[in-house]
């Protein structure tokens, strides 16, 4: 290890836990993190300070105003050019550790896909807002031994657990459906970014316990705690269950091929609508838009207003419309002005 190394992370390194041994297992280490919102944002930063050698940072969304209370590695900036968070986020870290390799990918993680953006890399991190893609996710590492860790933050509540394949739960042990009834989401709830922090913080010392090779340490519960209410709770999560679709029947029906549904997002009065096709040319589209609304594009995303709603158009077709939750609106919108 070099002296400017041993510098940079010169107090991790007096952490017993860790060591010169533990911070070079990190230095050659590789991290997928699926989501870069709130908590995705909050894992990258730590994770990167921690000096973990390789981070690819996954997400389909751009940074608005509305990012900046909670998710820390974008800024004002980022949101006026409506940067893929992706691409602002690996701009941040490369100005505070440019000796890592941060690689973003502006995409939508779906079954098509995930093999191509997954594999190869030590863990998973959980960075989304919806089960739907949890649920790929741990199809995905379950079929291929890869550990993941899912985390959520909503309201003042956090949860996390850690996935090893074939030694823990997995998230089709703990929930064989996805969770129905009352539940609270971003739109109803909102999030605090104490929340947000605390339970990505946690995460990542899991991630950090997995990578230097503390297997013992690793907690085997799913946690949940709300910062607000100072309540907490630990469910055991230590042991696969018998009968459990993909730990013990290997039935992995999330990685099934089939076209990508469109979705309302979280707290965003959004819809995104998934029409992977030839590349689009925003020069272009630009032209053809301008007599409808405005328009404004930069290499990554084309910007287009018509009131009263906004949509972004990303390269490969798939297109996030501002103003309704209604997908059938927005399908129409797209099938107006960008085509079918």
């Amino acid at each position: 290890m070099s002296g400017d190394f041993d510098e940079r992370y010169s107090r991790q390194i007096l952490f017993s836990g860790i060591g010169p041994a533990g911070q070079l297992r990190l230095a050659q280490s590789q991290v997928a993190i699926a989501g870069c919102g709130a908590t995705g944002s909050a894992a990258a930063a730590l994770l990167a300070r921690a000096g973990v050698g390789k981070l690819r940072i996954i997400d389909r969304d751009f940074v608005e105003p509305s990012n900046l209370q909670r998710q820390n590695l974008f800024d004002e900036a980022d949101a006026a050019a409506s940067l893929p968070k992706a691409v602002a986020a690996a701009r941040k870290i490369a100005s505070f550790n440019s000796s890592i390799v941060v690689e973003p990918q502006v995409a939508d993680l779906t079954p098509e896909n995930a093999r191509d953006l997954l594999s190869g890399f030590d863990l998973i991190l959980d960075g989304t807002d919806n089960f739907e893609t949890r649920y790929l996710i741990n199809d995905f590492a379950i079929s291929e031994g890869v550990p993941w860790i899912y985390v959520a933050a909503v309201g003042s509540y956090g949860v996390t657990m850690n996935v090893l394949p074939g030694r823990t739960a997995c998230l089709a042990c703990v929930f064989p459906e996805p969770p129905q009834g009352g539940l609270e989401n971003c739109d109803t709830a909102g999030v605090l970014n104490s929340a947000v922090n605390a339970v990505a913080s946690l995460a990542t010392a899991e991630v950090l316990k997995l990578l230097v090779g503390a297997p013992e340490r690793l907690r085997r519960t799913l946690l949940s705690f709300d910062v607000w209410t100072n309540h907490r709770s630990e469910v055991q999560a230590g042991e696969p269950r018998p009968g459990c679709r993909a730990c013990d029947r290997r039935h992995f029906i999330h990685l099934a091929s089939g076209a990508r549904s469109d979705i309302t997002m979280c707290g965003r009065n959004s819809v995104q609508i998934s029409r992977p096709g030839a590349p689009l040319s925003f020069a272009e589209l630009s032209v053809r838009l301008k007599s409808h609304g405005t328009v404004r594009h930069n290499e990554f995303v084309l910007k287009f207003w018509h009131e009263p709603y906004e949509m972004t158009l990303f390269a490969d077709g798939r297109a996030i419309i501002k103003g309704t939750a209604d997908t059938a609106v927005a399908r129409n919108l797209y099938a107006r002005f960008i085509g079918n």
